[in-house]
């Protein structure tokens, strides 16, 4: 290794994994102030100086068959990133997320005498459990970024290190709305449901239209209601419009690139799946998950029960118990939608306990993560392999 100069190779494929990307390599450049970073990079990672041989968004595609249709263009990717990585011989590769791309790689990049890492924890613990194995294979460290995780790599040997979620560090609960929605230029004293649909094409395309016609139920019920919604980007505003424009709904005010201040302008959030439950739980709002998948992924998934576990959303998974209501594939719909959320706003009293315990987990998860991973990486740079 170049202890002076360390090469270090990264692979991001969707925003969330852009965000930790972005946080770890300031990080290390603390720790390598002359380390040269290079990979698969979004907007954030590039802005921390990350050199984007391809964008992140080229890895963005969400559901088994979408996999699948998109697997050749994937695959060449894949084969020309190994191959400029195994010629240029980075002292360390860090796969964050995107397992089913990421993986793969790195036992090849491994089998080469690269050391790899993988950062953010597959969920091996909820479903496909056996591949621990691949994992096993693949990385060299696993960081994980809850706490129950390193207990079930340690049972199946192999390396892991929890370093608590970055976002926890971040992000300060904020119990003041109606600043966020002045920043926002929303009326500041109307009670308000934010949108956020998705960074994914077609995770967005599958739920703008129950969205929003939970919105035009809702305003029926509740006429004093007003709407904002997310956009994680041009691609995702586009489809959002067109499913507007198709359901003729107006006044919702669409904000891109402020996901944070649109949750923190809200009474309640109704959000897809994934790392913007956690988002929610960190601003400390009530909210609502959401997720659709393709029908003939979900009937795999189902009939084959991939899936272990009987808790989806990151706030229940943390919390052991069922805090936030789950509204998965034909239970999201339009009328589920409306009617959980108008029993957030009807509940002062369950709002306020989701509040106290959402605090509580955003302690837990609150120990200088990104420090924690890059601390991790350097030590595994100044290690043999292990």
């Amino acid at each position: 290794m170049n202890s002076a100069q360390p090469l270090i190779a990264l692979v991001a494929g969707e925003a969330s994994g852009d965000q930790l990307g972005a946080a770890l390599v300031e990080q290390l450049r603390l720790l390598h102030p002359r380390a040269r970073f290079v990979g698969v990079a979004g907007n954030r990672m590039q802005e921390a100086g990350v050199e984007a041989w391809w964008d992140a968004q080229e890895l963005a595609v969400m559901g088994l068959f979408e996999v699948l249709a998109h697997f050749p263009r994937l695959l060449k990717i894949r084969r020309e990133l190994e191959r400029r990585l195994v010629a240029s011989r980075p002292d360390v590769f860090i796969g964050i997320d995107a397992p089913d791309f990421n993986l793969g790689l790195e036992i090849k990049l491994r089998r080469a005498g690269i050391r790899t890492v993988h950062y953010v924890s597959p969920t091996v613990w909820a479903w496909r459990k056996k591949r621990v194995r691949k994992i096993r294979r693949a990385a060299d460290l696993v960081l994980c970024l809850f706490p129950f995780e390193t207990a079930f790599y340690e049972d199946h040997g192999a390396a892991a290190s929890y370093v608590g979620h970055p976002m926890a560090d971040q992000i300060d609960a904020d119990n003041d709305p109606g600043r966020a929605r002045t920043a926002l230029q929303l009326p500041p004293h109307r009670t308000t449901v934010a949108l956020l649909p998705g960074s994914r094409v077609s995770e967005v395309e599958r739920l703008a239209g129950p969205m929003l016609d939970a919105v035009g139920l809702l305003r029926a019920a509740r006429p004093d209601l007003q709407f904002v919604a997310a956009m994680a980007n041009e691609a995702v505003d586009g489809i959002f419009r067109q499913a507007m424009a198709a359901g003729a709904c107006e006044e919702i005010e669409r904000v891109s690139g402020r996901p944070r201040e649109v949750i923190a302008a809200a009474d309640v959030v109704l959000c897809a799946s994934g790392t913007a439950t956690l988002e929610t739980m960190l601003v400390n709002r009530p909210l609502v998950m959401v997720y659709r998948i393709a029908a003939s992924t979900f009937w795999l998934v189902k009939n084959l029960r991939v899936i272990r576990r009987q808790l989806f959303a990151l706030p229940n998974i943390l919390a052991g118990a069922a805090l936030i209501p789950e509204l998965i594939q034909d239970e999201a719909t339009a009328e589920r939608m409306a009617a959980e959320v108008l029993r957030w706003l009807d509940h002062p009293a369950r709002r306020s306990d989701l509040r106290r315990r959402f605090n509580e987990l955003h302690g837990e998860l609150r120990c200088g993560a990104s420090a924690r991973a890059a601390a991790a990486v350097s030590g595994l740079l100044s290690s043999g392999r292990g």
